[in-house]
């Protein structure tokens, strides 16, 4: 019987070339957002080429498996800590844990750069996420709102490094 293929999780690659491939992930991923989230996610707005120059301004991590890029992360590196971004995981194999190997290896790194938090944004309407991220120890310390609306869209979540 074969064994399944080990997960590999790593920093992208300077030579990555797969950005159709990766937002085609992005958008898997962040569809069931569609028509529950008020403004729309942002990840729509994504083009291979703005993606591969988000990639050149911030830190992203890729979880593969059999050859198949079936995870994505994105961390930007600020003074005091590391904001998440763009956690993307095949729908189809969510709650298999690898949506937290790629947090844990942001928060690797954040280490190794001498950073003491990681930071990201959820919306509002997105309480299966608040919990998800509250499990791998994010708090809620802030509630924003998007320009041109007049209540919360976004909960801000710490996670305190040790």
């Amino acid at each position: 019987m074969d064994q399944p293929a080990a997960l590999l999780v790593s920093e992208l690659p300077p030579d990555f070339a797969r950005w159709d491939e990766l937002l085609a992930l992005i958008l898997r991923a962040f569809a069931y957002m569609d028509g529950v989230i008020d403004p729309p996610s942002s990840a729509r707005l994504l083009t291979p080429e703005n993606l591969m120059s988000k990639a050149g301004q911030e830190t992203a991590f890729l979880a593969v498996e059999n050859g198949q890029v079936v995870g994505c992360i994105f961390a930007l590196e600020r003074a005091k800590d590391f904001y998440v971004g763009k956690l993307a995981v095949e729908p189809g194999l969510q709650g298999r844990g690898i949506g937290g190997r790629l947090m844990q290896a942001v928060e690797d790194f954040a280490r190794r750069r001498g950073k003491h938090a990681i930071e990201l944004q959820t919306r509002i309407e997105l309480a299966a996420n608040h919990a998800a991220f509250a499990r791998l120890g994010f708090r809620e310390i802030a509630r924003t709102a998007h320009e041109g609306y007049d209540r919360p869209t976004s909960i801000t979540m710490r996670k305190a490094l040790s």
